[in-house]
């Protein structure tokens, strides 16, 4: 049997956690939400949430993957078998079709933002309006090559392997993408009016701590920023070799993570502020606004293609994590080689994507479900597999091999009790709010 493939040490191993969970969602929802529900005041329970929650959550899912070397599908149905429940292979599928669900759509944003890329590189930007850009090709024909070309982008990296592809990559891109945020904050903080947004951010709105609206969209952002699906990170954990440090990899993912959202906020807002535009547009904010202010902006082409290719950066470390899941899954159950694997999901994904690229609507259809539904459903079943039915003393024993500061007893009642009904509470309120993540 083929030795299983490994990271090649902590550093390559927390950088791609680190690319998993530096993604979209730093770049456009952490800046609008932060200002949007009461500036310094929302890093009250985000901060909170995701150093609770979130490397609980981070600390379960690498060890489940480490202890059974194998990825979430492998792990969960192992275990269910270990316990003779049944059902075992229906709920182990459940987290990597989720992540499997993700990768079909952001793809096709990453296609997105490769063309933005060019587009600002050429001077495009320049001579549209950028409104009027956008909507010309999202949700048409055009979008369908451009979405290609990350689907191929992504494969190419992933049938590299572990430490010749995924590590590989992420020792270049993450640290690179790093040095472009503080870059373009320098820039942004320096510009004109920039002032009004640093208040904006930084200046607390205490009364926002009354309102459960701000406690909810910290939750979905503290849970979702860092990837808790039930597969992404099980995977990666699956490649660790027992002296890796997981409570210290949980903590340094969750920092750099935290910090990459406040640089890209940073970077945005007070941008935003100096030109007058909308920093609170959501979605709009990447491919609308900021495009507008580098329009407007003195050296703006040189600036706008440094920021998008730090979001190419960010997306594609995304991508590849969403790939490998699935990749691994197939190739545990029908022992296929990696390059087969990686083909026949990318080339599925792809097909599967096409209808998505054709209508907006259908796209945030789609999106809304896997993300809203199966995707934290995902991560209860993984939850309830590794601290649950595997047992959460033994989840501790996983968690703390290699661990320099190993986690108390009290660690087991917070991961079996209170990050388990808290992911069931992010379900049901993604589905009461329409989705907070």
């Amino acid at each position: 049997m083929k030795e299983r493939e490994n990271f090649s040490g902590k550093l390559g191993f927390i950088l791609s956690c680190i690319g998993s969970a530096v993604g979209l969602g730093n770049i456009w929802m952490f800046s609008w939400r932060l200002g949007q529900y009461g500036g310094a005041a929302f890093l009250i329970p985000y901060c909170l949430f995701v150093l609770i929650l979130g490397t609980t959550g981070l600390m379960g899912e690498f060890a489940l993957g480490r202890s059974r070397k194998k990825g979430s599908f492998g792990g969960i149905k192992e275990i269910f078998e270990e316990k003779k429940l049944p059902f075992g292979s229906l709920f182990a599928s459940i987290p990597t079709i989720g992540l499997a669900g993700i990768f079909v759509f952001y793809t096709i944003v990453v296609g997105w933002i490769l063309r933005y890329f060019l587009a600002i590189i050429g001077g495009t930007f320049n001579k549209v309006d950028i409104p009027a850009y956008f909507t010309s090709f999202a949700g048409t024909s055009t979008s369908i090559g451009w979405h290609a070309l990350a689907v191929i982008i992504t494969a190419s990296i992933v049938i590299g392997g572990v430490s010749k592809g995924i590590e590989k990559i992420n020792k270049i891109i993450m640290p690179a993408l790093f040095i472009i945020f503080v870059a373009l904050m320098v820039k942004s903080l320096t510009l004109p009016g920039a002032a009004e947004g640093i208040k904006y951010l930084l200046i607390p709105k205490w009364s926002y701590l009354q309102k459960p609206i701000t406690w909810v969209m910290a939750l979905g952002q503290a849970f979702f920023t860092v990837s808790l699906t039930g597969s992404a990170l099980v995977v990666y954990g699956s490649y660790l070799n027992d002296e890796i440090d997981i409570p210290n990899s949980a903590i340094n993912t969750v920092i750099f993570d935290t910090m990459s959202a406040l640089l890209a906020a940073f970077i945005i807002i007070p941008a935003a502020f100096s030109f007058g535009l909308d920093p609170t547009a959501g979605p709009a904010l990447l491919f609308i606004t900021v495009p507008s202010i580098f329009k407007m902006m003195p050296g703006g082409q040189v600036f706008g293609a440094l920021f998008f290719l730090s979001i190419i950066f960010a997306a594609i470390s995304s991508a590849i994590n969403m790939l490998e899941a699935p990749v691994e899954a197939v190739m545990y159950r029908l022992k296929w080689t990696r390059s087969k694997s990686v083909l026949i999901i990318s080339i599925l994904a792809f097909i599967l994507g096409i209808p998505l690229d054709l209508s907006l609507e259908k796209f945030g259809a789609f999106s809304d479900f896997i993300t809203i539904y199966l995707s934290p459903l995902g991560a209860i079943l993984a939850a309830v597999a590794f601290f649950w039915i595997f047992g959460i003393g033994k989840a501790r024993e996983e968690i703390n091999k290699g661990a320099v500061k190993p986690l108390g007893k009290w660690f087991e009642p917070v991961a079996k009790y209170v990050f388990t009904i808290v992911a069931i509470v992010v379900l049901i309120l993604g589905a009461v709010y329409g989705g907070i993540g």
